[in-house]
């Protein structure tokens, strides 16, 4: 079998410690997590992991089974990226002088499909939303005027197929 990515979605009960426990199941089986994301999700008081995975499907699914065994996990689901819409999104921050010096810069932004979210006297700051390979070119394209900070974003996704975590949340009720 060969290795994929693969998007890890949890919805869970939100309880301290939980996000150790998962972790450690990817640390005993030398997987590296690529991205993780914790947030809300679409069902009230319930929490969803985006926790993306280079390995085998064999593995995921072993994976998936033990994190499935914790308590506060309501379901566990894998997908691969074609089953998948998923973005990322980045923040840059530039020295401000160069938003006016320098005129490649607004067409870097203009061309990347990205947004100036604050202009300050000694910075301005770019957002980027999209797919890593987009914003690893925008990276490539500003780290040539200094790059002053530079943060990204986890995956974020949903599945193109209808997840039934409603209606099992539902039934249990």
């Amino acid at each position: 079998m060969e290795n994929k990515t693969f998007t890890i979605s949890v919805y869970s009960e939100n309880n301290v410690g939980l996000l150790n426990r998962i972790s450690g199941i990817f640390l005993k089986r030398h997987i590296n997590i690529l991205s993780l994301n914790v947030s809300e999700s679409e069902i009230e008081n319930v929490s969803r992991f985006i926790i993306v995975v280079n390995t085998t499907e064999k593995w995921v699914q072993n994976i998936v089974g033990q994190i499935e065994k914790q308590i506060e996990v309501i379901k566990a689901f894998y997908h691969v990226d074609e089953e998948t819409i998923f973005l990322e999104n980045a923040l840059f921050k530039i020295e401000a002088s160069l938003l006016f010096d320098e005129k490649q810069i607004q067409n870097i932004i203009k061309e990347s499909h990205s947004e100036i979210v604050t202009v300050a006297r000694d910075f301005f700051v770019i957002s980027k939303s999209g797919q890593r390979a987009e914003i690893e070119s925008l990276y490539e394209k500003l780290k040539p005027f200094g790059i002053m900070q530079f943060v990204r974003s986890g995956r974020i996704s949903v599945s193109k197929a209808k997840m039934e975590i409603s209606t099992l949340l539902e039934e249990l009720s």
